[in-house]
Order: C-alpha cells, then structure tokens, then sequence
C-alpha cells in the first residue's frame, strides 16, 4: 500500500475520513461478515468490563455507526455522546438509532478526537472501538480523552493486535493481508480501504508498548486483556 502521507497528496486524518465517508453505506455489512460477527462479542466484552463502574454519562470516540454505542444502552447511562469526523458513517449510525428508539439517549457528533469539543470532566467514561490506530497524532487523542474525563473515570479502547502463536498467526497473517482486502475492495468498491486495515494495524503500538504510551499520558491502574487468541485486545485504564 502507498504511505498515507503520499496517498492523494492527504494527511492521515483527511485519509481516514474521505476512507470511511466512502465505504460507510457497506460498513456494517462487511464488519460484520469478516468478522463472523465476532467483532459483537468484543463489543460485549467492553460493556461487561464497564458494567461494574455504571456510567451515567460516556463518550463512544471514533463511534462510526454507532455499534458500540448502541450496545452501551444496556448500563442504563444518563446519555450516551458518539464522535466521529466521518459525516456519511454518523448518517448510517443515526439512522439505526432512529430504527431502535435509541436516538433520544444517544447523541452523534460530527467532531475530531483529537480536537473533542467537551470541557473538562465532562464524561465519566470512555471508550473507543477500532478507530485510536485511525488518530493521525494518537497522543494527542489519548489526551483529550483524558482530559474530558471526570477524575475516577475510566477508559476502555478495543482495538486490532496481531496474534503471536501458531498457527493461529500464520491463520491471522494470511486472511488479514490477502483474504480480507480483497473481499473488502469486491464488497466496497474501494481499492485502498481494506489494504489500509492490515496496514493500520502493523503500524499500531499494541500491548507494552501502548500501555506505556496510556500511563504516560496519565492513566492509571492499566491493563491489557487479550481477545481470540490475540487477534484484538481490550485496554482499560483510570483518570
């Protein structure tokens, strides 16, 4: 794949939201299908590590169609605030609130991560799904979600690592760097979308390295939980 920074001449950010303005009407559909739906479970595997601290008021960051949103209702919050810079995936996402009676509890936005358009301890929970390896500058982004967080809040990032035992690397490897772009280009009609996912996730400081990278920014009591077989992880940390 051509570096992003060469791709049309675009920063990573402009990239990721012209990327995703273009594939949002097959989004979900492809999510799920290449996933086998198992990208549900991680989602419920969030809620659940979530469910003990009962937010009221939570911030799903990079929220795309609001999946992770949706599945969030279920903690009872107050309110639920979806940020995304891709308008066309906020259309889809507030058409399935619309279609599950979600809308007056969950709100979408169209605002950039790294610039969140919160005061201060506004939130006392956030979470991210699949889109801090989207963030052009990710400390940045880290830090404004610090920053909105109430103290004693908390953060929960589900994110793409890369599985190191056999097979179930050599498994992951092939499916994710053949297989999986090229269904995703039939299915999307895009040429570059489905290569820069496998591409994202090689580039990402997953395990130690992004555990560092949360503690410095402030975080505390930082933990990595590893998902089916390491192919995602789940990241939780404390203001």
């Amino acid at each position: 794949m051509k570096d992003l920074q060469n791709f049309e001449n675009s920063s990573k950010k402009e990239y990721v939201k012209n990327m995703f303005n273009s594939i949002a009407g097959r989004y979900d559909f492809l999510n799920h299908f290449l996933s086998m739906n198992i990208d549900y479970l991680w989602r419920k595997k969030v809620i659940a590590i979530m469910k003990p601290y009962q937010p009221k008021n939570i911030l799903d960051v990079a929220t795309g169609t609001a999946d992770l949103a949706i599945q969030a209702a279920v903690l009872n919050p107050k309110q639920i605030t979806g940020i995304d810079i891709s308008e066309e995936m906020l259309k889809i996402g507030q058409k399935k609130l619309f279609e599950k009676s979600k809308d007056s509890l969950i709100h979408l936005i169209n605002a950039d991560a790294e610039h969140i358009p919160f005061e201060n301890a506004s939130f006392d929970a956030c979470m991210v799904a699949f889109g801090v390896r989207n963030f052009e500058d990710l400390k940045l982004g880290l830090s404004e979600m610090y920053r909105v967080l109430q103290p004693k809040g908390i953060v929960v990032i589900l994110e793409f690592s890369k599985p190191t035992q056999f097979p179930v690397k050599q498994i992951y490897g092939f499916y994710f760097k053949l297989i999986l772009p090229f269904i995703g280009k039939l299915v999307s009609k895009n040429n570059n979308a489905y290569m820069y996912l496998p591409d994202s996730v090689s580039k990402f400081p997953e395990k130690e390295a992004f555990i560092l990278l949360l503690q410095e920014i402030g975080f505390k009591a930082v933990r990595a939980e590893k998902l089916s077989f390491g192919i995602a992880s789940i990241y939780f940390g404390v203001k």
